[in-house]
């Protein structure tokens, strides 16, 4: 979430004029354009790879004075899909860049914010050209510097792939040092993408995919009777294992299942119904309510916060874009068939 806060203090005068300048983490834009959408991924891509940033507009440059977006900019910043604009994002860029968006008004003047968080697996990089001038190029990493956006530098560069290097390491001696502490004989491995709990060739439990989501660890002793509660049955002889590592495979396993993101969906229908414009296609998705349904689609959360408030209150954050499967693809083209016939 937007901390608007934290973005009034960005917009804060000194006199007529602007306290704080553009820097690594603040770019200010006079006006939003869906024309220049890749010059803002641009931009996006950068703050991933460095610290994040807020991207705003409504700011004149030259002199920095607060003018707020036009009618038809801001009409045009608030009617953006985040699905749509995360779709994007996902074809173009190697690694998912996590984003959200929110409109202010400060004396009248309405102003579009843009807040940008740090990559989880740096460097994010562009795998395909996008933009009328190839404003992003197949190949390059573009990274956050004092005030300006530009390809990323060597220093930069070797900061982020040793960073990485050490992280992969640190989880490494984080996972020996468990498995030293409980006992190579006492570990086993609770692998969630496949439903196993392994420990050797001859002790392999195998969980449904529906329970194991839904499976609760207790400790002994400390078991309370819930009504409505999931149990599970063990029948037979029962090897207890003193420790159990759990690797999280949840995200790879569902784009296994749904791999494909909106705007590779309306793509492939385009491709199998002629003359089918993406309009026509996210128009038929809503009607269907294809995003509701497991069938076709599935949710892919940005974070855990995320998918555990729409567990909780059942409503789907904004900026959570759905991903879908070929039968979704399979569906949509048998429908708009069927409505041209």
């Amino acid at each position: 979430m937007i901390n608007e806060p934290e973005v009034r203090e960005l917009l804060r005068l000194n006199g007529e004029r602007l306290y704080h300048r553009e820097g690594q983490e603040l770019e200010f834009k006079e006006q939003f354009n869906l024309a220049a959408l890749a010059d803002y991924f641009r931009d996006f891509a950068a703050f991933s790879n460095n610290r994040g940033g807020h991207l705003i507009f409504g700011v004149k440059d030259a002199p920095r004075v607060l003018i707020g977006m036009s009618e038809k900019s801001a009409d045009q910043f608030e009617k953006i899909d985040p699905e749509k604009i995360t779709g994007f994002l996902l074809d173009i860029f190697s690694s998912e860049i996590h984003w959200d968006q929110a409109a202010i008004e400060i004396d009248d003047k309405k102003f579009g914010v843009f807040r940008v968080w740090p990559s989880n697996s740096k460097p994010v990089i562009a795998r395909k050209d996008e933009g009328k001038d190839q404003t992003i190029k197949n190949g390059e990493i573009y990274y956050r510097y004092g005030g300006r956006t530009q390809k990323i530098q060597s220093a930069e560069l070797e900061s982020i792939i040793n960073h990485r290097i050490e992280q992969n390491n640190q989880h490494w001696l984080d996972l020996m040092s468990k498995i030293g502490r409980a006992g190579p004989q006492n570990a086993a491995i609770l692998d969630t993408e496949k439903g196993l709990i392994e420990k050797d060739e001859t002790r392999v439990l195998v969980l449904d995919e529906g329970l194991a989501s839904k499976l609760k660890f207790i400790k002994q002793g400390e078991f309370v009777e819930k009504d409505g509660a999931t149990a599970l049955q063990l029948v037979g002889d029962v090897v207890p294992i003193d420790q159990v590592e759990v690797i999280k495979h949840v995200k790879e396993n569902l784009t296994k299942n749904y791999p494909l993101a909106a705007i590779d969906l309306a793509d492939e229908v385009k491709g199998l119904v002629p003359g089918v414009g993406r309009n026509e296609v996210w128009k038929c998705i809503t009607e269907n309510d294809l995003k509701n349904n497991s069938d076709y689609s599935a949710y892919n959360f940005r974070n855990k916060k995320h998918e555990d408030e729409y567990r909780e209150t059942g409503v789907v954050p904004s900026v959570t874009p759905s991903i879908y499967n070929h039968a979704a693809v399979e569906f949509l083209v048998k429908v708009m068939k069927t409505n041209r016939e």
